[in-house]
């Protein structure tokens, strides 16, 4: 493992490390954030792009308004009217889109957080220690990402987390995808399968309203493979509300297991990612809103340069008992696995 100086934040040393495996898959990932910084992945001729969308230095990471290869937590997505009742509590917690909470906190969620790092023989562990109370959840929470790249040419990401009392966890990875390379433009012509006959409509805040709609005869079907740009500016009420594809996905098949839930390809099917994952759902944002700025090598981002695929429990779930539960605590340790594999 490569392991090499990333900069300094609050006088604490912040660190790139480098995951390799024997074909050449890389990933490079930092203490700060947890962040996905480069992945080099291989086409199926072998020949390897980074694409995963990100920065060249560590100040552009301390703004990162769009989350560019970010863990997510304690929180993924979003919490209506920024508050949830647990157990006969409130919970207050930032107002930060709209009247709602995307990502638990803008500035001070564990995207911007240093972690601890520890090597190990097949990756790297973090470990990120946030107590009672903080950004408004409850419970002394400890979380963990480990990433490995596998021989099989995977990213696998591992999240675990202990609390002392129940609170809300649902941890995911921000990471933006272009499977061409990231900066050589559009995701419009990649091919995406979303393993799902039901999605979660949304109102205009991108609040879930608690149903599972069906997908079929709607431009939120991709049971089978589909151009992402073929349907993503259709007279759609619910791709009207979001600017495009920015929902959750019902994924078939949950039953705590790994099981593959999407299969995405660039346009000319030589790159293709396979993503496993145990949790119900996958939230897949086309990139509708990323801003115009310089990305790694001096590439220009613009919208829909990157697309996401989060893997996650629904959004809303603390104020939607319907919806699988992101409630852990003392009796239910939080343990979930992402994998993004190449061929």
């Amino acid at each position: 493992m490569k392991k090499e100086r990333f900069g300094i934040v609050d006088g604490k040393e912040i660190f790139l490390y480098s995951l390799e495996n024997q074909k050449g898959m890389k990933a490079v990932v930092s203490n700060f954030g947890a962040l996905i910084v480069r992945l080099y992945a291989p086409d199926r001729n072998g020949v390897l792009a980074d694409v995963a969308l990100g920065y060249d230095t560590l100040a552009q990471y301390q703004e990162n308004s769009c989350f560019l290869g970010a863990v997510i937590g304690p929180n993924a997505n979003r919490i209506g009217n920024a508050a949830f009742t647990l157990e006969g509590k409130t919970y207050r917690l930032d107002a930060n889109d709209g009247v709602n909470n995307l990502h638990s906190h803008r500035e001070r969620g564990a995207h911007k957080r240093i972690w601890d790092a520890t090597e190990k023989d097949n990756g790297i562990l973090f470990t990120l220690r946030m107590k009672d109370g903080d950004l408004g959840f409850g419970g002394n929470k400890t979380l963990c990402v480990f990433y490995e790249v596998t021989p099989e040419n995977e990213l696998r990401i591992t999240y675990d987390a202990e609390s002392d009392q129940n609170t809300i966890l649902n941890m995911t990875n921000h990471c933006y995808f272009n499977l061409d390379g990231q900066g050589t433009g559009g995701i419009a012509d990649h091919i995406l399968q979303i393993f799902a006959s039901h999605y979660t409509p949304t109102d205009a805040g991108s609040i879930p309203d608690g149903t599972l709609a069906p997908v079929e005869n709607t431009p939120m079907d991709f049971r089978n493979p589909c151009r992402i740009g073929a349907r993503i500016e259709e007279d759609f009420a619910q791709l009207k509300l979001a600017g495009g594809y920015d929902h959750n996905w019902v994924c078939d098949g949950y039953n705590g297991l790994v099981r593959k839930i999407a299969v995405l390809s660039n346009g000319s099917a030589t790159r293709t990612m396979e993503v496993f994952s145990d949790l119900p759902g996958l939230q897949f944002y086309a990139g509708n809103f990323l801003l115009e700025e310089t990305g790694k090598e001096g590439k220009r981002y613009q919208p829909r340069c990157g697309l996401a695929l989060e893997t996650q429990y629904f959004p809303d779930s603390p104020n939607k008992p319907q919806f699988p539960s992101s409630v852990f605590g003392p009796k239910r340790p939080y343990h979930s696995v992402t994998v993004y594999r190449f061929l």
